[in-house]
């Protein structure tokens, strides 16, 4: 399966709760009030925050004055370039070498599974490649990480459970300017957004990564599960603050039909999506891109 219908097939439970709306509405009302008022509703359901899904209807209606409209595609050529011009702030996320990505997020969204994806992903470009063990707390967080490191065949550092997590990372950038490797990705300990004490902890990590490896490019990117839709948003804010991301992994993407919350955060947050998991082995990661995402969503 190729990378555009591997997407797809991530957002088909999502499309096929918008086109159902179109189709169905279409039949009875072409483009008036009862089609706006219905696609708000699908909008919504498909877990676009309630401000973006009525900005993005009352967009397309401003866009779309001839009532008169029969063409479904037109009409959904619109909103394609209305949430276009929505998100026209949001940069696209670029990576330059030697990196540093530091993964960070709530328990259960996949982080370990994403660092394995991610250093297939960078092997494949004919990068090398280091893991570092920060999640300390965890039972058997670096085993887990170890066997995701031998899948994928790179490098890992790692100390025992229970060390100091920001002592893990200066041994890893110890590590990799020596051998000059080309990509670090920094494995934390899942944390709940509202625990302060964790958080300054991930700040002390990064504050070790900008005084001991201020050469490289250094990345906090944000993993989030797509089941939970709008949910997800506040931890967004919340680590944001805390750390300033660079921007967002979303995982689970294939089991939901929430997608549409990926287009309304991108909007009103305006933090890049940078990679976007669409299955379970470990190619399945892709790079973001915004318009085969709306492609694919309707």
């Amino acid at each position: 399966m190729g990378i555009f219908s591997k997407l797809a097939e991530s957002l088909k439970k999502t499309k096929d709760k918008i086109s159902d709306t179109f189709a169905r509405v279409f039949q009875i009302d072409r483009i008036g009030e009862v089609f706006y008022d219905e696609l708000l509703d699908a909008l919504i359901s498909a877990d676009m925050s309630v401000t973006f899904a009525m900005d993005l209807v009352d967009n397309l209606r401003e866009e779309m004055i001839d009532g008169s409209v029969k063409d479904k595609e037109e009409v959904k050529r619109a909103l394609k370039s209305a949430i276009i011009k929505m998100c026209e702030n949001v940069e696209d996320f670029a990576l330059d070498y030697p990196a540093v990505i530091m993964l960070v997020g709530v328990n259960g969204v996949g982080k370990t599974t994403t660092i394995g994806k991610l250093s297939n992903y960078f092997k494949n470009k004919g990068k090398t490649v280091t893991l570092c063990a920060a999640d300390t707390f965890r039972a058997a967080a670096s085993d887990q990480l170890s066997e995701w490191a031998k899948r994928a065949d790179v490098r890992i550092i790692k100390h025992a459970e229970g060390a100091d997590p920001s002592a893990v990372v200066y041994d890893a950038i110890s590590s990799v300017k020596a051998k000059q490797t080309d990509v670090l990705i920094i494995d934390t300990a899942g944390r709940l957004h509202v625990k302060q004490n964790l958080m300054e902890e991930l700040k002390k990590m990064s504050r070790v990564v900008e005084r001991e490896y201020s050469e490289a490019n250094f990345y906090k990117l944000i993993v989030l599960d797509a089941t939970t839709g709008q949910n997800a948003v506040s931890q967004v804010e919340t680590f944001d603050e805390a750390v300033y991301l660079d921007g967002i992994v979303l995982t689970k993407l294939d089991g939901t039909a929430k997608g549409g919350f990926v287009i309304s955060m991108l909007a009103e947050h305006e933090v890049p999506v940078a990679y976007v998991g669409v299955g379970e082995k470990l190619d399945d990661l892709e790079e973001f891109n915004l318009n085969e995402f709306i492609d694919n969503l309707f």
